[in-house]
């Protein structure tokens, strides 16, 4: 069938694909107001950093690996299929039914990839090598995110005819084993490897700047209308579900955040109102377009409950998961994705419409626990998928050129040992301009 252009899709999925560009950024100051002053610009620059080497990466062979036939028993697409981008057709689209051409869906798979690795950065703030950091982002993208992204969405071992087949089809709707736990475990192993920072749950280390945390929260709720919405890769009512759920589900778990820290410690903050967000966005993102609004409450209330309460486990536990990524994108990441086994619901059979197509009944809604069941599996294949290859990557490179950071750059500040510069001038940054221009 001959493919035929559809306007109306083709600019909203531009708009989505921008929309998550600018998550990046948003997630730069998330982070970076999250850490101390000596090493904001450090933080941020981690994030613009995945932008570069993950942007390359993909349009060159990261959109073929990801989506391309399979290969290696699917594990991963030929990575030679589509490279360089410049010979794909629209027939050849990933979003060809929906009229959208080849090379929007791989710009949109893009920002995918960009985010997945720069999450990862929050585990490790404050002490990895920027230089170790960038190596890593780039293989880390070619050995895990690329396959993972194929496994699940490019019709590999986790998508409808792969290892769950007998079972039921798992859904991730828009990136809970993809992005989230795949992030969220990397980051718990990255972390590991590192080592503790210097001072950690001995001295205070606070978010320096809640103005830039609480804006880095609102630019990725903004920009998460295209990851959620904009995973449906056309304007209609199963993106209109998304986007209410993406509201809802962060709305109810940004409340039960505070609501537990008002318990836990007598006050609600702004950490916790930001934190609480990116919580709820994380665990609605699996289910956005298969559970209807009471799921998405459901899905919503209980991640931002168990988030709050997950971030304390690298005290118990003594890994120093410096911002909240395991916590965070892997317990929420692991949240959303197995509630889906309970809350995942097709509609009325009039109003379908409105979930995502494949969708099925989980066990409330009368489906049995057959998606209970897929759901645990796919989810526990990608802990275990993504621990093991970061592990083998996090090794290799502490190997061959060391992950963390001098002492004396760690203690002093990474922003001015290692990128000549510091963010605010009471740390030094008028005499690095005066060294400039000198």
């Amino acid at each position: 069938m001959p493919f035929a252009l559809d306007s109306g899709n083709t600019a909203w999925m531009l708009t989505a694909s921008a929309l998550v560009l600018l998550m990046t950024p948003g997630l730069a100051f998330f982070y970076g107001g999250m850490v101390r002053g000596k090493s904001v610009l450090n933080m941020m620059m981690m994030s613009f950093g995945a932008m570069g080497v993950v942007g390359v990466i993909w349009m060159l062979y990261g959109y073929s690996g990801a989506f391309g036939p399979n290969a290696l028993g699917g594990l991963i697409g030929n990575p030679l299929e589509f490279f360089g981008v410049n010979t794909i057709t629209d027939q050849q689209s990933l979003m060809a039914a929906a009229g959208v051409p080849a090379l929007v869906a791989v710009v949109f798979q893009a920002t995918f990839a960009i985010i997945t690795v720069a999450l990862i950065s929050g585990a490790v703030a404050d002490r990895m090598k920027f230089s170790a950091w960038m190596v890593f982002a780039g293989i880390w993208a070619t050995l895990v995110y690329i396959p993972m992204a194929h496994m699940v969405w490019g019709g590999g071992l986790l998508g409808p005819d792969g290892i769950t087949s007998g079972i039921s089809t798992p859904i991730d709707f828009a990136g809970g084993t993809v992005v989230h736990i795949n992030a969220g475990m990397a980051g718990l192993v990255l972390a590991i490897i590192l080592g503790k920072r210097k001072g950690f749950n001995k001295e205070p280390m606070r978010p320096h700047n809640l103005p830039f945390v609480m804006l880095g929260a609102a630019l990725l709720w903004f920009g998460w209308f295209g990851f959620n919405a904009g995973s449906e890769f056309a304007a209609d009512g199963t993106a209109g579900r998304a986007w209410l759920n993406t509201v809802l589900a962060t709305c109810v778990a940004m409340l039960g955040w505070l609501a537990t820290e008002k318990v836990r410690d007598g006050r609600p903050t702004s950490l916790g109102a930001a934190s609480g967000v990116v919580a709820g966005l994380v665990a609605i993102t699996p289910a956005a377009a298969s559970v209807d609004t009471f799921g998405a409450i459901a899905v919503g209330g209980i991640a931002g409950v168990l988030c709050a309460l997950a971030v304390g486990l690298k005290y118990r536990f003594g890994y120093d998961d410096s911002l909240d990524v395991v916590g965070v994108h892997l317990v929420g990441g692991l949240t959303g994705t197995i509630l889906i086994g309970f809350f995942a619901h097709v509609g009325d059979g009039v109003n379908g419409t409105w979930f995502a197509e494949g969708s099925r009944n989980g066990l409330f809604y009368g489906g049995g626990a057959n998606q209970l069941v897929t759901q645990i599996i796919v989810a526990l294949f990608a802990v275990v998928f993504s621990g093991v290859m970061t592990t083998i990557i996090a090794l290799a490179i502490k190997a061959a050129m060391g992950l963390r950071a001098t002492e004396e750059a760690e203690v002093g500040g990474i922003d001015l040992a290692v990128h000549g510069e510091t963010a605010y001038e009471s740390l030094g940054g008028a005499r690095v301009t005066q060294e400039v221009k000198a």
